[in-house]
C-alpha cells in the first residue's frame, strides 16, 4: 500500500463503531460523500498498474477491482487474512511451493462499456502490463519471482513463460522459487484484471488508464457506460474522474453480488471530493455536507471529537501499520556522509513532529523503520536516538557529526557549504505546514539550512530520481500486506530504482551504472547496499524470518540510517451524523467502503 497512518507497540486502538463485521439490517442506498485534502496525492494518476497510494488502493479493493483474492474487509487480524475473491478458493501450492493455480468463480463481468465475461486472460494481461517497463508499474519487483518475469520486462521474451492460461477459467502461476508471501503479492491492484481493449490504448503511458479504470468490482467510475470504446481514438476521460478535484463511483450494473460474501455496497454512490483545506472539509462533515476524509485533522477538532461526550461515537482510531518518516538521499551532500543522517536522527524534535500532526491521539514516535506490529512488538524497546521526552539532543548530534567531512569547523556541526541552502520539498497539506518549521529549527541547530520547495502533491517529484532531491518531509509507507518484507524491498532495495514511480527514496544500493542511466548526480560511489541482506530475509519462513528483518531494521537505524522515522500513526476519521455505520479495513488500512452506510 505504500505510500502514504500505524501500530504502536501491537496497540489496537477501536473507536465507537469501528470494529466489527458489517451489522445486520443495515440499509441500502444515499451517497457517501469523502473530503481530500488538498490533492489525491495519487502516485500514478489511479492507474492501478503504477499507483502506490494506501488510500486509492482502498479505494480499488473495497468498490473497483476484485484481485484473485483479496480480505474481508474488517479491523485487526482478520482484516489482514487472505481469502479468495475472483478465485473460486485459495490454492494450495504444488511443485515444491512454486506453482499456483487459481480457477475464477463463475459469473464474473467487467462493468460497461467492455460488458463481457472477465476471463484468465484478462488476468494475464494484467501481469503483461506489469512485466513492461514503460507501464510504470510500481511495485512490479514484487513479481519477478514469476518465471520468465524478467526475460519478458527486459524484452527479450515475447510472453511470460511462468504464467499459463489453459481455459478461460483458470491461470497457472509457476515460481522461480518457494514464496510464502505470494498470495498476498496477488491481493494487489495492479493484478487485478484489465480488459486488453481497453488498457492497450494506454500502453506506455503510464497513469493515463487511470481516467478509464474498468470496473470488475461492485462499482464503476460515473460515466464511463457512455465512453466510445470502438476504437483507442475515440476514448475520452469518463465524465466522474477528472484526474484532480473529485471521483465519482456508481453501481456496476455488471456485478452479482452473489459471487461476493464479503463486500456488502450499501450506498448507491460514493464520491471523492477535494477540498481547499482541512478545516473547510471538517466544517462540511460537522455540517453533513462531507461524511468523512482523507485529510489531517485539525487540532481543534480533534479536541472537540476527543473530549466532548456526545461526539466521540464519531471518532474512529485504528492501527495503521504505518511509519511517517523524513527521507534523506544519500547521494546527496551533505546526506551523503552517514555522520550528517546520524546527527539528524539525534538533533530532531520528534514531539513536535507527532505534535504537528495531532499529538498522542493521532499516534506515537516512531523509534525505527518497521512497526513494531510487524515483528510482534519484539523491538518494542529498541529505541536507538531516544532523547528526553523526544525532543532531540544537540550534544549527541553533534557528537554524532564529528568525522564527518561536512564538519569543516571541527565543531561537530555542518560547516561546509553544502550545508547551506540544501533542497527539501514538502506538501502543502496543513500537516506539512505545521511540521516544517520543526524541521528547520532541527536541522538549523546543526549548521543546516534549507532551500523550502513547496509543492501541491509532492510524491511525483520525490519519486523521481533524476530531480536529484537531497530532503523530502512528504514520506509515509504503510504495509502493502502484513509481513515485514513490505517495509524493506520497496524502499531500500537498489535494483528497484526506477525513474517515475521510485519509493526508494534514499537511493540505498544505486550504483553508479544506475546514476547515469536515471541522471543522478552527486555521490554515486560508494552508496550503502542492503540488497544482498534483503535476499537472505526474503526467503525465510516463521521466527528467522521475523529474526532476519529485526535485525535489518537495527542495521539500517545505526549503520546505513536512510530516515529519521518520527510517527507511528493510527489512521483516524471523523464521521458526520449521516453515517450509520462506520468500518475499518486492516488490509489496506483505509475505510472499508465497501461496508460503510449512510442515511
Amino acid at each position: 500500500m505504500g505510500i502514504v497512518a500505524a501500530a504502536v507497540a501491537g496497540t489496537v486502538i477501536v473507536a465507537a463503531g469501528s470494529a466489527g463485521s458489517a451489522k445486520t439490517g443495515v440499509s441500502r442506498g444515499g451517497t457517501l460523500n469523502v473530503g481530500w485534502e488538498q490533492s489525491f496525492g495519487f502516485t500514478d494518476s489511479f492507474d492501478p498498474t503504477g499507483e502506490y497510494l494506501g488510500d486509492a488502493q482502498g479505494i480499488y479493493n473495497n468498490l473497483l477491482l476484485r484481485m484473485l483474492v483479496g480480505y474481508r474487509h474488517m479491523p485487526n487480524g482478520p482484516g489482514n487474512a487472505v481469502i479468495p475473491d475472483a478465485a473460486s478458493a485459495l490454492p494450495k501450492p504444488t511443485n515444491g511451493g512454486k506453482t499456483y493455480t487459481f480457477h475464477l468463480r463463475p459469473g464474473l463481468k467487467f462493468g460497461p462499456p467492455v460488458n463481457r465475461a472477465i476471463t484468465s486472460k484478462d488476468f494475464l494481461y494484467s501481469m503483461e502490463r506489469i512485466g513492461n517497463p514503460k507501464n510504470g508499474a510500481q511495485y512490479g519487483f514484487y513479481y519477478s519471482v514469476i518465471q520468465g518475469m524478467d526475460a519478458f520486462s527486459k524484452g527479450k521474451a515475447k510472453t511470460i513463460s511462468g504464467i499459463s492460461t489453459p481455459n478461460a477459467n483458470t491461470i497457472v502461476f509457476n515460481l522461480t522459487k518457494p514464496t510464502g508471501d505470494f498470495l498476498y503479492r496477488m491481493s494487489m491492484p495492479a493484478t487485478g484484471p484489465i480488459p486488453v481493449e481497453v488498457g492497450k490504448c494506454f500502453d506506455g503511458q503510464p497513469g493515463k488508464y487511470g481516467l478509464d479504470v474498468i470496473s470488475s468490482g461492485p462499482y464503476m467510475i460515473n460515466g464511463i457506460d457512455k465512453v466510445d470504446i470502438s476504437s483507442c481514438a475515440n476514448i475520452k476521460a469518463a465524465s466522474g474522474f477528472d484526474g484532480t478535484t473529485q471521483l465519482d463511483l456508481v453501481r456496476n450494473p455488471n456485478y452479482d453480488q452473489a459471487s461476493d460474501p464479503y463486500r456488502k455496497n450499501y450506498p448507491d454512490e460514493v464520491r471523492f471530493l477535494v477540498g481547499a483545506s482541512n478545516t473547510d472539509i471538517y466544517n462540511k462533515i460537522e455540517a453533513g455536507d462531507l461524511d468523512f476524509a482523507v485529510s489531517s485533522i485539525p487540532p481543534q477538532v480533534l479536541r472537540k471529537y476527543t473530549t466532548d461526550p456526545s461526539l466521540k461515537k464519531y471518532f474512529h482510531a485504528n492501527s495503521g501499520d504505518r511509519t511517517w518518516y523524513l527521507t534523506m538521499n544519500t547521494t546527496q551532500p551533505p546526506f551523503d556522509d552517514v555522520h550528517v543522517r546520524r546527527a539528524m536522527n539525534w538533533v530532531m524534535d520528534k514531539a513536535n513532529l507527532v505534535k504537528a500532526w495531532g499529538g498522542p491521539t493521532i499516534g506515537a514516535v516512531a523509534n525505527h523503520i518497521a512497526p513494531d506490529s510487524l515483528f510482534g512488538n519484539q523491538l518494542a524497546e529498541y529505541k536507538p536516538y531516544k532523547t528526553a521526552g523526544d525532543h532531540g539532543n544537540v550534544a549527541k548530534a553533534k557528537a554524532a557529526m564529528k568525522g564527518s567531512k561536512y564538519d569543516t569547523a571541527g565543531n561537530g556541526t555542518c560547516s561546509a557549504k553544502e550545508c547551506k541552502g540544501v533542497l527539501l520539498i514538502s506538501d502543502t497539506r496543513a500537516v506539512d505546514t505545521a511540521m516544517l518549521p520543526v524541521i528547520e529549527a532541527g536541522a538549523k541547530k546543526l549548521g543546516i539550512t534549507f532551500t523550502v520547495r513547496t509543492i501541491n502533491g509532492a510524491y511525483p517529484t520525490i519519486q523521481t530520481p533524476s530531480k536529484n532531491i537531497p530532503f523530502a518531509e512528504r514520506p509515509g509507507w504503510g504495509k502493502d500486506y502484513a509481513d515485514a518484507l513490505t517495509f524493506f524491498s520497496p524502499l531500500f532495495d537498489g535494483r528497484n530504482i526506477i525513474p517515475q514511480g521510485n519509493t526508494n527514496y534514499s537511493l540505498l544500493g544505486i550504483t553508479p551504472a544506475q546514476c547515469k542511466t536515471l541522471k543522478v548526480t552527486g555521490n554515486c560511489t560508494g552508496v550503502p547496499s542492503i540488497n544482498s541482506q534483503l535476499d537472505k530475509c526474503a526467503v525465510l519462513l516463521g521466527q528467522p524470518r521475523i529474526t532476519c528483518y529485526e535485525n535489518l531494521d537495527k542495521y539500517l537505524m545505526t549503520q546505513v540510517v536512510p530516515w529519521i522515522p518520527y510517527l507511528w500513526s493510527y489512521v483516524t476519521r471523523i464521521t458526520s451524523k449521516n453515517v450509520t455505520q462506520y468500518q475499518y479495513d486492516q488490509s489496506f488500512t483505509t475505510p472499508a467502503y465497501s461496508q460503510i452506510a449512510v442515511k
